[in-house]
């Protein structure tokens, strides 16, 4: 079964907890900083809506005290007014509370979204060999909407709790003293468990959030491969493969459940328990005149709301605890450096593109496969203008060569240069906008065919768009789709036959209009006829620019100016076709096989 594959730690879960924390609050704050003005006017609304909750008590206390007799039957309607007047103030300082505190959660989870995925986009392939895409949509999505609610409205509850807890202790305090000592006793019994328990259900939310990316990467991988499932017959393998999965977070989030409805409850107990006795006291003392009715009255609401406090705070406990924990895998996100990245002072390519390429002494491997070379000692140079195929079997090394002409990796030894300059001290963002490349499985954008063509050009007007789409022969078939060029390809471009989606892809590469042409296999999965146009429109492709083409195919790169044959990461010949030929060796021995003969 296969596991997403998580970041080891660099040292121990007990050493790196303060330095998390630390990371975690910087990056909370960095975005809730830009809106100080908000935070300012919710936080004054919030101190608004507690004082007038505080208030409420006291009003209670003074009616019952002094309202409730015949001497002071005018009063009545003064106290009942001033509540009214209490209330109107509670409700509009809390309309303001929400509004403020909501528009800063959704703000926020906004901008913490883009950030990751902005970041995630520019990140290089080796992070994505390490990481399951399910996992990143986990934290862009799941996680992302846990610190919403944190934001939005559990952050905002514990203030208000906090502060109801500490006002209705003043004013406890200055009711009875000696019924606060009483409650008092119980706060140590209350607060341990929050803790204790809270610790755990902490870990128990980052496990949680582990299991349902892990939930999300699986799906995600299944559902992309669904007709293969379908094809071997494999539905009822993979339902109980995703159930597994399904069932591992759902035992896991049971039993943080189950530990923060223990805290909630046991909360709860003890406070109801200790009001229980104190009401008692404070009966005793009304009965002997030590107090009032209206202090007992109103003692008993603060109690009310200070317990309150207390049990919501604990439950608010678990709350921010599980988004600390998603903050973390954001944070682990957004940290995440790319290691192909601009040098501080990129050295500027030349001003006149001419398109030629060099590999000097280049030798590589994959930081995933670190004890296989997959190129060795690999030296070659492409004239301006030359079209140069790349040949040889099966992990020869020959899509290796693109993937470090486009940067996205850096050789372990030598360097390679683009007229001139040696890449990995250009700016990876400039080298790639003098690359297009035709891939083997062409990417098509669920949008339409118009934006999956200007994509290689966004600034393309569209007579440049449809004169690309002529050149590729696409216009054959986008003048039958039902919208033309306006027409909404789908997810994955399902709509289009093999043969139309490279002609979108070549289109794609004709509007992007580079120096330096690479295509990897463009032709490998096509049909004869698919493969006679796109090869008519690859050749209208290739004029005027230099052009590298990895194929397995033979027939494709018999035109080509030079082939050049590798084996196990090295170049073991290169020359013409004719004359890679008539030499022996692999390439005749690879053209025995493709085309017959002895």
């Amino acid at each position: 079964m296969k596991q997403p594959v998580h970041r080891k730690p660099a040292e121990s879960e007990d050493d790196a907890a303060p330095k998390k924390k630390i990371g975690e609050i910087k990056l909370l704050w960095g975005f809730l900083s830009q809106y100080k003005k908000t935070i300012v006017s919710a936080m004054v609304a919030l101190l608004i809506a507690s004082g007038a909750t505080l208030l409420i008590p006291l009003a209670f206390r003074s009616m019952i005290d002094e309202g409730f007799s015949a001497k002071n039957a005018g009063l009545i309607n003064i106290y009942f007014a001033a509540l009214l007047g209490v209330a109107i103030v509670l409700a509009i300082a809390t309309f303001a509370r929400h509004y403020y505190v909501s528009w800063i959660g959704e703000r926020v989870v906004a901008d913490i979204r883009r950030a990751v995925f902005t970041n995630v986009i520019g990140l290089s392939p080796t992070f994505f060999e390490k990481n399951l895409t399910g996992d990143i949509i986990s934290r862009l999505t799941t996680d992302t909407t846990v610190i919403q609610t944190a934001v939005g409205s559990t952050l905002s509850i514990a203030l208000r709790n906090i502060l109801t807890l500490v006002g209705g202790l003043a004013f406890m305090a200055a009711t009875s003293a000696k019924m606060l000592g009483l409650v008092l006793l119980v706060v140590p019994l209350v607060v341990i468990p929050i803790i204790f328990l809270g610790r755990k259900v902490r870990k128990l939310s980052s496990r949680t959030q582990d299991r349902t990316a892990e939930v999300s990467a699986v799906a995600s991988e299944t559902i992309g491969a669904v007709q293969t499932i379908q094809a071997f017959t494999q539905e009822e393998r993979e339902a109980k493969r995703f159930a597994g999965y399904v069932e591992a977070a759902f035992d896991i989030s049971i039993l943080r459940i189950r530990i923060r409805s223990w805290l909630t409850g046991l909360v709860i107990l003890m406070m109801f328990a200790a009001m229980d006795f104190v009401l008692w006291i404070g009966a005793s003392d009304v009965i002997t005149g030590k107090m009032t009715g209206g202090e007992l009255a109103s003692f008993v609401m603060y109690a009310a709301m200070v317990a309150g406090a207390v049990g919501s705070l604990s439950e608010v406990y678990g709350g921010l605890q599980r988004a600390a924990g998603a903050i973390s895998r954001c944070v682990t996100l957004i940290s995440t450096g790319a290691d192909i990245k601009a040098p501080e002072n990129p050295a500027p390519l030349p001003d006149i593109r001419e398109g030629r390429l060099e590999f000097c002494d280049v030798s590589f491997t994959y930081p995933s496969r670190p004890d296989e070379r997959i190129l060795d000692h690999f030296s070659l140079s492409v004239a301006r203008g030359e079209k140069l195929a790349i040949v040889g079997p099966s992990g020869a090394g020959k899509s290796t060569v693109f993937q470090l002409i486009q940067r996205f990796y850096d050789p372990g030894q030598g360097e390679i240069r683009l007229d001139g300059v040696n890449i990995r001290t250009a700016d990876p963002a400039e080298l790639r906008r003098r690359l297009a490349i035709v891939p083997q499985e062409s990417v098509i954008f669920a949008t339409s065919v118009e934006d999956n063509i200007r994509y290689g050009n966004p600034d393309a007007t569209d007579e440049m768009v449809r004169a690309a789409a002529v050149a590729a022969r696409a216009d054959e078939f986008i003048v039958r789709l039902p919208d033309g060029m306006q027409t909404y390809l789908g997810e994955r471009g399902t709509r289009l036959s093999g043969g139309q989606r490279q002609r979108i892809a070549i289109a794609r590469a004709i509007l992007r209009d580079a120096p330096i042409l690479l295509l990897d296999e463009a032709t490998s999965s096509l049909d004869a006829e698919s493969e006679k146009k796109v090869q008519e429109a690859l050749e209208k492709l290739m004029q005027d620019r230099t052009s590298i083409v990895v194929a397995h195919r033979l027939a494709t790169v018999q035109k080509a100016d030079r082939i050049v044959v590798m084996d196990k990461g090295r170049i073991v010949s290169i020359g013409t076709h004719d004359k890679l030929l008539k030499e022996g060796g692999l390439y005749a021995r690879l053209a025995r096989l493709q085309f017959g003969g002895h």
